[in-house]
Formats: C-alpha cells, structure tokens, sequence
C-alpha cells in the first residue's frame, strides 16, 4: 500500500466534505447545541460561572450519543454507494491504485473531517467553559472529545459496511438511518426492557451492552468524568468491580475493534463487488 496515494485521496475527501451539505449541516448542528449545552450547565440555576469543564462534559454526553453516530453512519453509507451511482468510482479504479488504498484514503479523509467538526464544536463550548468557569477537570474534557472520535470512527466504519453492501445511496442512508435507531433506542431502555423479558443476569446484561458502540462510549465517557459508573445501576457497578482499573483499557479495546472489524469486512465485501 503505497502512503502517498492514501493521503491524496485523504486530502480529495476532505475537500469533497467541504461540500457536503450534509457535512455542513451537522457540523453547525452539532457546535450551535454543543455551545448551547455549556451556556445552560455553566447558568445553571443561579451559579452562572462555576460550573466548568465537567458539569458541561456530562451535559455533553447525550449530544454526543445522537449527533456523532448519525453524522458517521451517513457520512460513510454515502462514501462508496455515491461514487458509485455517480460512476466516478470506475474513473478513480482506473487510476494507479489499489483498492485498499481507495477504501483507506476514503475513510482516513472522512475521519478527518469528522475530527475538523467535533474540534470546532468541542473548541468553541470549550472556549466557553473556560471564559465563563475556568480550567477545572479540562482534562476530562479533553478525554471527552476523544472519546466522542472513537465513537465517530466506529459509526463511519459501520456506514462504509452499509455503503459497500449496497448499490443506491438512498438506499445506504436509509439502512444507516435504521442502524441509528437500532442504536440509540437499544440504550437504557432497550437494555432494561431485554433484561427483564430475557431475565438477564447482570454479567450478560453487560455483554449485551458491549453489542451497542453508543453505550461503550456512554460507559467509557461517564467513567472518564466521574471516575465510577454508579450512576448505570448494577451492570455499571458488576463492569467496575469486574474489571476494575483496567475496565478503561477494556472498553476502549472493544470500541476499537468496532472500527475496525467493520472496515475489514468492508474490504472483503469491497474486494469481491468491486466497482458494480
């Protein structure tokens, strides 16, 4: 795999992102809430500048949930299925590469873009927090935002599966739109609504909620500000005794083979459809 062309086709979808309507549109979606966040948790109720990095951090949490899984999954569903209907993925083939360094420099050149938005969404609230309620537990916040990519990687690769399983790009938004749903509604509710149907001990109650990337970041993020996950009931508390110091590294771990087991599968499926 030569780094050069992944990069070039890196740098072509970025400039192709600065285009996206859609791109666009969740990328003002996202900071004009994420600002909107940080000005209502740095009011509060009377205590207007005392709040700072963490109390933000945790309003952020739910914004992240919904905005960062759908911008990735459509983001990516749109990637191979648009180059497709257009038939520009023909012309690109043609060129001297493979395509394992079409899919890379796709998804490297998505991902960056993503990365743009969040750091402009997280940089302006931040900017904010720190004007407004000064410098505490920053570095939480900080772990937030990456975080808050780990999920983005993850949705994106999900959407290139979507998108390279699928002919029409109408067809792989609406896929990626139900995968969303499925993940977001498969949260506290869906867990506590399968538990008890299924009667689920607590350990496989856990194990369900490592099937949902949006509740590995939810875990990961809480355990990041709050440094427990008391506030998840027994499955939060069975995963911290369970695992203990090293339950970070677990649930990172396991949101990293969310992006990358999907990505595989991609170039499989990539690899033996090709262009049609």
């Amino acid at each position: 795999m030569e780094i050069g062309n992944v990069l070039i086709l890196a740098q072509k979808e970025l400039k192709d992102a600065r285009r996206n309507r859609w791109f666009l549109l969740y990328t003002l979606a996202f900071t004009g809430l994420a600002l909107a966040l940080a000005w209502l948790a740095l009011s509060g109720i009377g205590n207007k500048g005392l709040a700072g990095f963490g109390r933000t951090g945790a309003s952020l949490i739910n914004l992240v949930l919904l905005i960062v899984p759908l911008m990735g999954l459509t983001l990516g569903a749109l990637s191979l299925a648009g180059e497709r209907e257009r038939g520009t993925m023909l012309y690109l083939l043609t060129q001297p590469i493979s395509q394992a360094e079409l899919l890379m420099g796709k998804f490297i050149g998505l991902a960056l873009a993503i990365l743009v938005s969040l750091v402009i969404g997280f940089g302006l609230s931040g900017l904010l927090i720190a004007w407004q309620g000064g410098t505490t537990e920053a570095a939480q916040f900080l772990e937030l935002v990456l975080l808050a990519f780990g999920l983005a990687l993850a949705s994106l690769s999900i959407g290139f599966l979507i998108s390279a399983t699928t002919r029409k790009s109408a067809t792989a938004v609406g896929v990626a739109l139900f995968f969303w749903l499925v993940f977001v509604f498969f949260g506290d509710l869906g867990l506590m609504g399968t538990a008890i149907v299924l009667r689920l001990d607590i350990d496989q109650l856990f194990t369900f909620a490592l099937l949902n990337p949006l509740q590995i970041f939810k875990m990961a993020a809480i355990l990041a500000i709050r440094s427990n996950l008391e506030v998840l009931g027994p499955a939060g508390t069975y995963a911290l005794r369970t695992y203990g110091s090293q339950l970070m590294i677990f649930l990172l771990a396991i949101l990293a083979l969310w992006s990358i087991v999907p990505l595989a599968g991609t170039y499989l499926v990539f690899r033996r459809k090709g262009v049609l």
